[in-house]
């Protein structure tokens, strides 16, 4: 699934099936090459709050379906970094493009790639995401 795919989704409790927002972005531990947290836009302009992967029940088509039991996470700490746009750079200190979508497993988390202005590269090729850049391996 890609990044492109599940924003906006509407993001629902298991049990109660109850609309706690959409899915606005995603944090990343990039050195791990997984997704940690969604962050989700309130419905009605409510505060933006954060679900650990851990409390996904599924990421479908049409919904993420979260625990019943999600509590509020403010996410992980440290600052937010939106790799979507970002600019992408090997260990070399090269530009490899900018970032334009995640593709990642909907069961996992694990980032399969990151497709870039100038292609793709492995998930398993991520060392770290910050305010200025997405380091990758180099080739």
């Amino acid at each position: 699934m890609t990044f492109s795919e599940a924003r906006g989704l509407p993001v629902v409790t298991l049990g109660e099936a109850r609309e706690i927002g959409a899915l606005a972005s995603l944090a990343l531990d990039a050195a791990a090459g997984r997704i940690t947290h969604l962050r989700v836009a309130g419905p009605h302009g409510r505060k933006e709050t954060a679900v650990a992967w851990n409390a996904l029940h599924a990421v479908g088509a049409d919904a993420v379906i979260v625990a019943s039991d999600v509590p509020p996470d403010p996410g992980p700490p440290g600052q937010r970094h939106e790799v979507l746009g970002i600019l992408v750079l090997s260990e070399e200190g090269e530009e490899r493009g900018t970032v334009q979508d995640l593709v990642f497993d909907p069961s996992t988390g694990r980032i399969d790639k990151v497709v870039t202005t100038l292609g793709e590269v492995a998930g398993d090729r991520l060392l770290g995401l910050g305010d200025y850049a997405l380091v990758v391996r180099a080739d």
